[in-house]
């Protein structure tokens, strides 16, 4: 071979040999995603989940309470708690819709029963919520229907996250999104005054993937303006597996109060 061919020869090799050592892009790299195209996929996610079955620990701070939990939810409009105290005794079941309520006192055996209506849900769970809001609070989902269609006021990229932002002048406030590039779980969301004094925040951790959507076994809500924070730790969880009634089994001679 001329010195011409042995040349060339080197260089292809060479060539080769420096793409072989240059590490494959994750496939997420290949294919990041507008802005209106990534409303739609999560919004997507949080519909797949139809029913929510988990245990764990959850935690309110307005006032301080803490139990052992079960819930049991069916979207759209139907979610059973079940609190227990110590020895896994069950202290109280709640059952709600989207129009009534029934909680069940079972250590006195009173039920109290009602519409949902004004403050209700606040005075049983503590926190100052509305029934959707619950379901998602629950579920670890961040509901983000009404930004269907609507361009992020700021879209940022960077090597991990997808950052959104969406800008309300006539609110004077501001929401914030972050989600994961890699199996697109929303970590945080926050809503500020323009100025960037924080109301809400959201933080959601130790994501595990059901029919490919993350969900987060721990999720951390804050009301700052109310003083209000919920935090919600998993054990345990099963994704559209519940095809059961969701009700509460009373015993005779329970004391029913109306509200």
């Amino acid at each position: 071979m001329n010195k011409f061919g042995l040349s060339v020869l080197v260089f292809i090799i060479t060539i080769l040999t420096f793409k072989g050592c240059v590490p494959s892009r994750p496939d997420y790299e290949e294919a990041k995603y507008t802005s209106s195209r990534l409303i739609i996929k999560l919004e997507a996610n949080r519909r797949k989940i139809k029913t929510f079955r988990g245990t764990g620990v959850i935690n309110v701070n307005s006032p301080q309470a803490k139990a052992n939990f079960e819930i049991v939810l069916k979207k759209p409009d139907s979610i059973k708690v079940s609190i227990f105290g110590p020895l896994g005794i069950c202290l109280a079941e709640i059952f709600v819709t989207k129009k009534n309520f029934l909680f069940y006192d079972t250590m006195n055996n009173n039920l109290y029963e009602g519409n949902v209506k004004n403050d209700i849900l606040k005075r049983i769970f503590k926190v100052d919520i509305s029934f959707d809001e619950l379901i998602d609070a629950f579920a670890g989902s961040v509901n983000l229907s009404e930004k269907l269609g609507v361009e992020p006021d700021k879209y940022l990229v960077n090597d991990e996250q997808y950052i959104m932002t969406y800008i309300d002048s006539l609110k004077n406030n501001s929401t914030t999104y972050n989600i994961n590039i890699s199996d697109l779980a929303i970590t945080d969301y926050t809503l500020t005054d323009l100025s960037g004094k924080e109301f809400v925040k959201g933080k959601y951790t130790d994501f595990k993937t059901y029919e490919e959507v993350p969900v987060p076994y721990k999720s951390i809500l804050e009301n700052r303006k109310g003083n209000q924070k919920l935090e919600i730790s998993y054990r345990s969880m099963e994704i559209n597996k519940f095809n059961g009634k969701l009700d509460i089994n009373l015993p005779s001679g329970v004391n029913r109060i109306k509200l």
